[in-house]
């Protein structure tokens, strides 16, 4: 689409699917009008999850992570990150900012909304005033469900930042994974059993496989520095004996617990 702060903010191909299903739904409540309204609505709320991701991404660029892109999904938006900081505060502090920005446009809309409407249960969204409570809505149910601790989620990461303070990085990506996936189908099940809501079981479905793969990354980029540190280290000894370098040494075996 453009790029914002240098950042390119993309959609992908299924969030026109996304926009198709909205304007379907409003036209069968208000014609073209009721269509117009149903956009207008989901284009704004997308407009809140770019700030969340932005709340990550600015925050993450102070830190000396390069962010290319901001992918816009049907289930939400995702910041690419060339890498995650080791020091648990930095993970901290950019994993907050997300939900932060959330709450602080629930602050900044509260004083346009704060009436009965604001409670109400039957509001329609073919109005300017509902509509702007319906996004303060959104935003405090999206801050609201960032902080589950469930990885790689908001919450999960604030999680693993905690428990990076007290254990290495890989044990605390380990126990925040394997919370999150207990979590994760729990609620997963909730959602297809108890509310009835297969696309919210759905995206929990999705957010457990995340946090395992993500995990799995995590474990293999910490092979690949544990070996290449046994490598060099055994350069180094071969060196300080005055072996020739034409007789490399044998490559290490490196085997790490899986936390």
């Amino acid at each position: 689409m453009f790029r914002v702060f240098g950042i390119q903010l993309s959609l992908h191909v299924s969030f026109f699917l996304l926009l198709a299903y909205f304007a379907f739904e409003g036209w069968k409540t208000g014609g073209v009008e009721g269509a117009a309204w149903s956009v207008l609505l989901i284009i704004l709320f997308f407009g809140c999850v770019v700030l969340h991701e932005l709340g990550h991404s600015l925050t993450a660029m102070r830190y000396g992570v390069r962010v290319p892109r901001i992918l816009l999904m049907p289930i939400g938006g995702m910041a690419e990150m060339d890498h995650i900081p080791r020091k648990p505060s930095a993970e901290l502090w950019i994993t907050i900012m997300g939900p932060a920005v959330n709450f602080a446009i629930v602050l900044m809309l509260l004083p346009v909304i704060w009436n009965a409407q604001w409670f109400s249960q039957r509001l329609h969204f073919q109005d300017f005033g509902a509509v702007v409570a319906l996004l303060a809505q959104a935003n405090l149910l999206m801050g609201l469900f960032n902080l589950l601790p469930v990885f790689p989620m908001d919450g999960g990461r604030i999680l693993r930042a905690l428990l990076a303070t007290r254990m290495p990085h890989l044990r605390a990506t380990y126990w925040a994974a394997t919370s999150g996936k207990v979590l994760a189908g729990a609620f997963a099940l909730i959602a297809f059993f108890y509310f009835n809501k297969p696309l919210l079981g759905a995206l929990f479905l999705f957010i457990f496989y995340a946090g395992d793969a993500e995990y799995r990354q995590v474990l293999i980029r910490e092979r690949e520095a544990a070996y290449q540190a046994e490598f060099w280290r055994r350069v180094a000894a071969m060196r300080a004996r005055d072996v020739t370098e034409n007789e490399p040494p044998e490559p290490p075996i490196i085997m790490l617990p899986p936390r």
